[in-house]
């Protein structure tokens, strides 16, 4: 049942223009995705409402925008060349290449081919600077967005006169070579990151942490998943990173477990005292008020904004029955939603309505992501807006062309309202904050 679920949402997700398979004329690429211009409108709207929430409605976090492509000593200092790895074994026979992890070690699980001994497989892409490739200019995608946070610290302090605490929020793509990928969106080779970096004094680092954790759980619940769906995971000793003091994941139950959401870690100061140690820059601190210099300790709330968005998908995923037909609908929360009105004439083949409908399209656009549709029946019409999760309909009919009035229908409730045209764009503005 539950994977029939899933089998749903990645079938309304091409259906209706939400994410398509990279490069599917030829076969696709294995998990890398497109969205289309659904997705790609959620995808923004998710962006901004993070961005929103964590720059705009806070005093103390600046944002950041670092390149992709950094210093290969940045991989160094992090840990990552000599230790993003995980441990693979290779079929003989179906050239098959699995985590060592999940085989017997000795025979292939798919095709029962001899398996190689295991080697170690670094996560890493890598390309290459300039017109010659060889060693000296080797370069990595990067695995993360938070050494570009890092690597700035000092820039982004000194720019922006801050003092600690403060944190510095970036949204960005990341690269992993990832050997085991699937479950649609939630784990890709190409994928995007928004992450916090939140300096802290050291000694306050757990206040922090747990002010943290609270924090990023209760903005997915304000944005409309289910409490009952989310939960918090902590981790295990012997399961932390090797640069973490503790961690804590956001779990959501997707179609196909619990899986990690978003994590919360106490990074320590383990990463600047690494790129100080390597660039021979100072990364200290200096704290005018106590006369001291000292590393910031960190705490990283880092989300997947491909996984989140696969989140609000299955939680919003409605099913009923209407009237004795199937009504399908995403319910999902109104800033986060593709388009926010739909405007429907009710006879097309009477020109006056139509003109007027287009008329009250145009004069929404600019404030409002707002379509017109005239190409099915009003009924085909709402349930088409309902799977995309459009929250209002705003039917044009005849006796529109008299009172001046538009009936507005809930996506959710499914209930209707006359509303005078003139107080269109105010009546929605209030429904949709």
């Amino acid at each position: 049942m539950e994977q029939d679920l899933m089998q749903k949402i990645v079938s309304l997700c091409k259906r209706r223009g939400f994410i398509f398979q990279s490069s599917e004329i030829y076969g696709g690429l294995a998990s890398t995705w497109d969205y289309g211009p659904l997705g790609a409108e959620l995808k923004k709207n998710l962006k901004e409402a993070w961005w929103s929430s964590n720059v705009y409605d806070r005093g103390d976090i600046e944002g950041l925008d670092a390149s992709i492509l950094m210093h290969p000593a940045t991989w160094k200092a992090s840990g990552h060349v000599a230790g993003f790895t995980d441990t693979l074994v290779d079929c003989r026979k179906c050239k098959k290449r699995y985590k060592a992890e999940n085989t017997d070690g000795k025979k292939c699980p798919e095709c029962g081919g001899e398996l190689t001994e295991a080697r170690q497989f670094n996560l890493m892409l890598k390309t290459h600077l300039g017109s010659v490739e060889n060693e000296s200019n080797l370069i990595y995608m990067r695995p993360e967005t938070a050494q570009g946070i890092f690597v700035n610290f000092q820039n982004v302090a000194t720019a922006m006169r801050r003092k600690i605490p403060f944190g510095i929020a970036q949204i960005g793509k990341a690269f992993r070579n990832e050997i085991t990928t699937g479950n649609f969106t939630f784990r890709s080779r190409e994928f995007e990151q928004m992450e916090i970096e939140y300096f802290v004094k050291p000694g306050t680092e757990d206040e922090w942490y747990k002010k943290w954790i609270d924090e990023r759980f209760n903005w997915y619940i304000k944005f409309g998943i289910k409490k009952e769906n989310l939960r918090k995971r902590e981790h295990a000793k012997d399961e932390v990173a090797h640069y973490a003091k503790a961690c804590t994941d956001i779990e959501y139950q997707f179609p196909f477990g619990w899986s990690e959401l978003e994590g919360i870690a106490n990074r320590t100061d383990f990463d600047l005292k690494q790129h100080m140690e390597l660039s021979s820059k100072d990364m200290q601190y200096f704290d005018d008020e106590a006369k001291e210099r000292y590393v910031p300790y960190v705490i990283e709330p880092s989300g997947g904004i491909d996984r989140s968005i696969l989140a609000f998908l299955v939680d919003s995923y409605r099913e009923e029955q209407v009237r004795g037909e199937k009504r399908v609908s995403l319910s999902i929360h109104s800033s986060l939603a593709p388009i926010k009105a739909a405007v429907l004439p009710l006879l097309k083949k009477k020109p006056e309505i139509t003109k007027l409908a287009k008329e009250i399209t145009a004069d929404l656009r600019g404030s409002i992501k707002v379509v017109y549709d005239d190409t099915a029946s009003i009924g085909r019409l709402y349930r088409r807006q309902d799977e995309i999760g459009t929250p209002f309909c705003i039917t044009v009919d005849v006796d529109t062309l008299t009172d001046k009035k538009v009936t507005v229908r809930d996506r959710d409730t499914m209930r209707q309202e006359r509303i005078e045209i003139t107080n269109l764009k105010e009546y929605l503005s209030r429904k949709l904050t």
